[in-house]
């Protein structure tokens, strides 16, 4: 018997990478799931999930609208009648350095970001409260501990994240809901592979462990938070970054 079995998880940004790893680590412990992506097909992960032995439906929603937030979370419902745990982790970037930073690339992040991480929340939170019971899982980053030149939109959504998940368990927490963030580092996903051998090897020294991390150490992180075993766990940040973060 899985760690999740019998909970009802939604995840948004799932059809590649971390959102992927997620799903398929969420099916393995035996969660249903209602995957979310803004516009790459589902039909992949969730077939994958399915082989798993779970139930998988999904849709094609953009978070960062909040009338599409509110049904992809009622669909859910629908779905499986109940949301265990919630998965925000849709994003984009738009890099560049702040001097020449069009306005329209900083605010696009933050809507997307931040804005669809509320929204869904927000979504969540009501039949969440109503069960009494339900887990927050929001996927930060390390550039929001710590910034990154070339990235002062992504690493303020990503902050913002942080300070958002801290109130929204202070609000939700005598509902039995808990609400925690994951804050990756330099994973090994589609953005890091485009990176020069050069600026690889800038970054590991930067890392006390001398790896990037992989997919699915982000969603082992997430596997915990959605678990009982972490139900006196809420408010905190939980880095996956081989301690480049520390201190």
């Amino acid at each position: 018997m899985g760690r999740l079995s019998g909970k009802a998880a939604l995840i948004t940004g799932a059809s590649r990478g971390i959102g992927q790893a997620i799903a398929l680590a969420y099916a393995r412990e035996g969660a249903d799931l209602y995957l979310v992506s803004r516009s790459t097909p589902l039909d992949s992960v969730l077939a994958e999930c399915r082989a798993l032995g779970v139930r998988a439906d999904g849709g094609l929603y953009d978070v960062a609208a909040p009338e599409e937030a509110k049904k992809a979370v009622e669909a859910c419902v629908a779905a499986f009648g109940k949301i265990d745990a919630l998965v925000n982790n849709a994003g984009i970037t738009k890099d560049g350095l702040l001097v020449r930073m069009k306005d329209d690339d900083f605010s696009e992040v933050i809507r997307v970001n931040l804005g669809g991480c509320f929204n869904m929340t927000r979504a969540a939170a009501k039949p969440m409260m109503k069960n009494r019971a339900g887990r927050i899982v929001n996927i930060t980053s390390v550039v929001g501990a710590m910034g990154n030149a070339g990235q002062a939109n992504y690493a303020a959504s990503k902050a913002g994240i942080v300070g958002m998940t801290k109130s929204v368990a202070k609000e939700l927490g005598s509902r039995g809901v808990t609400a925690n963030s994951v804050a990756p580092g330099f994973v090994e996903t589609d953005m890091t592979k485009v990176l020069t051998d050069e600026n690889r090897q800038t970054l590991l020294k930067s890392i006390p462990l001398g790896r990037f991390g992989s997919v699915e150490d982000v969603a082992g992180a997430a596997v915990f938070l959605a678990s009982d075993e972490a139900a006196y766990v809420t408010g905190i940040t939980l880095f996956v970054d081989g301690g480049m973060a520390m201190g």
